[in-house]
């Protein structure tokens, strides 16, 4: 069996693991999805070094009215962070993945008021240099309500109002064949919520189609091109 490069999640297994309920606290395990390689925009398999450390790239995951960011980091994201989810549940965060462990994703979904990149404009995002909310900057903003969250740190939350973290995707990096994968979700998604919220304007621009099931690939675009406008603060 080939050697692949993992994000290991509190040694749960890959199989029949699920987050406790809202309600639930404790130690969490991982949300397992379909497993969805990370293409180009000609459904080439993603190289994750030819990514742009500090660019924002987005894909769709786990469903296709859910984006995710995936970034590169100007260094690695070496992990062993203790995180804890709005409802009380622990997850330890161990970093990127990758040859240089640089590369994450995070649900795009603001903890906060699930402010989300549209296909018309995006509020939502990572600020490489300084700003008046990102302060130093090479931290995720959320323009609608301020909320800051540290990428090389699970996503932790630096400043506003945001009650936890955003959620972990979960990738797999085949060294090899370099290739990478999306499976799941660690920490706190809000995926029920967000279809509760947006349901109207997702059947008007998607139908039936937003509550899908990636499956198979998902393609990775620059966020410039996911969304036609993008706020920054």
């Amino acid at each position: 069996m080939k050697r692949r490069d993992f994000v290991q999640i509190c040694a749960a297994s890959a199989t029949g693991v699920t987050l406790p309920g809202p309600a639930s606290a404790g130690t969490l395990t991982a949300r397992m999805y379909a497993r969805a390689k990370l293409v180009d925009e000609k459904g080439e398999p993603l190289r994750l070094a030819r990514l742009q450390p500090g660019a924002n790239y987005v894909f769709d995951y786990p469903y296709a009215a859910t984006p995710c960011f995936l970034l590169r980091l100007h260094r690695a994201a070496a992990g062993g962070i203790d995180l804890r989810t709005d409802s009380g549940g622990a997850y330890r965060w161990e970093g990127g993945v990758g040859k240089d462990k640089s590369v994450v994703a995070y649900s795009a979904i603001c903890a906060h008021k699930m402010t989300y990149p549209t296909r018309q404009v995006s509020f939502i995002g990572y600020r490489d240099a300084p700003s008046p909310v990102a302060g130093p900057g090479k931290v995720i903003t959320c323009c609608s309500d301020r909320s800051v969250y540290d990428p090389a740190a699970g996503a932790r939350v630096v400043s506003g109002p945001a009650p936890q973290p955003l959620a972990t995707i979960l990738l797999e990096h085949d060294p090899g064949a370099d290739e990478t994968y999306a499976l799941g979700t660690f920490g706190g998604e809000m995926f029920d919520a967000f279809f509760r919220k947006y349901d109207f304007r997702l059947q008007l621009e998607m139908g039936p189609r937003a509550r899908s099931s990636i499956d198979g690939t998902t393609v990775v675009r620059t966020l410039e091109s996911y969304s036609l406008q993008w706020a920054r603060c």
